[in-house]
């Protein structure tokens, strides 16, 4: 069995952060939508390749069925989430969500 050693890395989001993710190497989906994502992830997931995807936040706020599996089943991919370059603060993430939930909001405060 051959092992593939290489790894995808994706951008999808604005074309402000699509420009700095291209200088970086990613391929880049600028003014991507959900559709985007949707299409995208699902040929990594029937293609089993590894990559690492960054998604501008607007576009997992209502999650399709492909991101959904990529993020909690397809071990290959690994999602992670950023804010936009206008409200980087306003950006909070499903795991400080899921934190502050279980251990009350005032944990979060710094």
């Amino acid at each position: 069995m051959t092992r593939k050693i290489g790894m995808k890395l994706i951008f999808m989001g604005s074309q402000a952060l699509a420009d700095g993710f291209t200088l970086l190497g990613f391929e880049t989906f600028s003014n991507a939508t959900t559709e985007t994502v949707e299409s995208e992830l699902s040929k990594l997931i029937k293609s089993k390749e590894r990559a690492l995807v960054f998604i501008e936040d607007s576009l997992t706020r209502q999650p399709g069925p492909s991101f959904l599996r990529a993020r909690t089943e397809v071990a290959e991919i690994i999602i992670t989430e950023i804010p936009p370059l206008n409200a980087p603060n306003n950006y909070h993430s499903s795991v400080e969500k899921l934190v502050a939930r279980v251990l009350g909001p005032s944990v979060l405060d710094s």
